[in-house]
């Protein structure tokens, strides 16, 4: 796989670039799975000139930046079927809309305080047939319902979210890891992961995905 920076300059060059990746890392993506994330580009830029859900400037990188690395968290753990999954601060729907495409059979439910963005990721689910998907606007302690895990993508540090979703995490076991709290993070999480002393596990993203924007991108579980 080239590095990011020799993707090629024009616009569909670049996405089909980035579809190519996507397909190459996970190779078993169905063909309907494939045509749902094509499509995504296209609603995401139309909503996105409309409602500000990802960086302007970054549009034209949603499937690595955002797609891919969603996806990152099956690097940490493949949900089973029947489980449910909360993303609390979800945006425009990340990770949660691919994770729902990934994983057809789990349930997720996507939250964020912002009910514009909802507004956003209940319109591209609906067009892309995802059934597995309901959508709440609340802040994260307002939700009380109980889930196996809990994804997040950098939405506050760890000892926080962790604080406001243990009340969410359901105490029947049915996946390979302790039900918790899975989080896409960057950077140095030293201190982030302190406070849970030996339960935290962290995988570097670049260990699996070869792109220079996935450098310092993480993975962490924290069991709750």
């Amino acid at each position: 796989m080239e590095m990011e920076q020799n993707q090629p300059d024009d616009k569909l060059s670049i996405i089909s670039y980035q579809l190519s990746a996507i397909s190459t890392y996970f190779p078993s993506l169905t063909i309907n799975q494939k045509e749902q994330i094509v499509a995504l580009f296209d609603l995401y830029a139309d909503w996105n000139s409309k409602i500000n859900v990802i960086s302007r400037k970054d549009i034209d990188n949603l499937y690595l930046h955002h797609v891919l690395h969603s996806l990152g968290i099956t690097k940490m753990l493949h949900f089973k079927n029947g489980s449910s999954v909360m993303d609390l601060g979800t945006g425009g729907g990340f990770p949660g809309i691919p994770l729902a495409i990934f994983f057809p059979e789990v349930q997720f439910h996507l939250v964020d305080s912002i009910g514009k963005k909802i507004k956003v990721g209940q319109a591209v689910a609906e067009s892309i047939g995802l059934t597995n998907v309901t959508f709440r606007h609340c802040r994260g302690e307002e939700e009380k319902q109980l889930f196996d895990f809990v994804v997040s993508r950098a939405v506050m540090p760890l000892a926080d979210l962790a604080k406001i979703v243990r009340k969410n995490i359901r105490k029947e076991q049915m996946n390979a890891l302790p039900n918790g709290l899975i989080c896409l993070k960057g950077g140095e999480l030293q201190h982030e992961v302190l406070p849970f002393r030996n339960q935290a596990v962290t995988i570097d993203l670049k260990a699996h995905f070869k792109e220079e924007f996935f450098e310092t991108k993480k993975v962490v579980y924290i069991p709750l």
